[in-house]
């Protein structure tokens, strides 16, 4: 699948992802009180919305177990407040993007790529999408560098509440999603319990709900029923998440495609995108 919607994702998901892996980015979330990854990852994702509850967490992110978000929210807020995890978050990324661009920081193509976002962004309406909505609430940084992450972050939720409409559509939830998702070849096996946290008996529940719905053979590989439900997630995700796009017309996605290509050369791989070269140990 090569559409407009999920070409600019790709460029987009490429620079938003660094913060999950900068050290400055865990080194201030640290420092605000917050404990480990999934603590940092949760709270500062859904801080937008506020001190909301594990359930509404889950609601939003379902992709993970239930007792993987619950060991980290609400205790999170025991630790800090949304407003200051956020400024971590931002202090954060501020280190680590100086850092990784070096000389490109105040170049041509992080300010034209910060103007295109937020024309992208602006052309958004957003019902339904609860993290865009939050992420969007909040003000613009000044510094082109940061608008730019802020923007790629607003578009990245945007896009991730349209792949949980998807999802939702096609009856799945959030163990029988991670599992065809691997299925299909389109994930690591490692993503069901090391990522994700899905417990053994949550697949196997999982697993016999996907054979009852003819998305699983008896040995559990993906039926081309399970491969057409997986293409109509990705179809129907990428025409939800296309409408800005094709608003702010194509000179403006390739002029942003070609700056953001510049500057994601110099930032680490996305586990997403490139789990192939992750997994397979050839990560430069």
């Amino acid at each position: 699948m090569n559409s407009l919607a999920r070409q600019m994702w790709e460029s987009v998901e490429r620079y938003h992802q660094l913060c999950y892996w900068a050290p400055e980015v865990r080194e201030e979330a640290t420092d605000v009180g917050l404990k480990g990854f999934f603590m940092n990852y949760f709270a500062t994702r859904v801080a937008p919305l506020g001190t909301i509850s594990p359930e509404a967490v889950q609601s939003l992110v379902f992709y993970y177990a239930p007792q993987r978000i619950h060991r980290a929210i609400p205790d999170a807020w025991n630790y800090s407040t949304p407003e200051v995890i956020l400024d971590a978050r931002y202090r954060g990324m501020d280190r680590a993007l100086q850092r990784e661009l070096a000389g490109l920081i105040d170049g041509p193509e992080v300010s034209i790529a910060a103007e295109i976002t937020r024309k992208a962004v602006e052309a958004i309406d957003g019902t339904g999408r609860t993290l865009f909505a939050g992420w969007n609430a909040r003000r613009w940084p000044h510094i082109p560098h940061l608008a730019l992450w802020h923007g790629c972050t607003v578009l990245r939720e945007h896009r991730s509440g349209c792949h949980l409409m998807a999802l939702a559509i096609e009856g799945l939830d959030g163990c029988q999603s991670v599992i065809t998702q691997v299925a299909v070849d389109e994930a690591p096996a490692q993503w069901i319990h090391d990522e994700a946290g899905w417990t053994t008996e949550a697949v196997k529940q999982a697993r016999f709900r996907l054979r009852t719905k003819g998305w699983l053979d008896d040995e559990d590989r993906a039926t081309s029923k399970c491969y057409e439900g997986r293409q109509r997630v990705e179809q129907l995700t990428d025409r939800l998440d296309s409408e800005h796009w094709i608003e702010i017309g194509s000179e403006r996605c390739d002029q942003l495609r070609e700056a953001l290509a510049i500057l994601n050369n110099h930032l680490p791989k996305d586990d997403q995108l490139d789990w192939r070269e992750i997994y397979d140990g050839n990560e430069d």
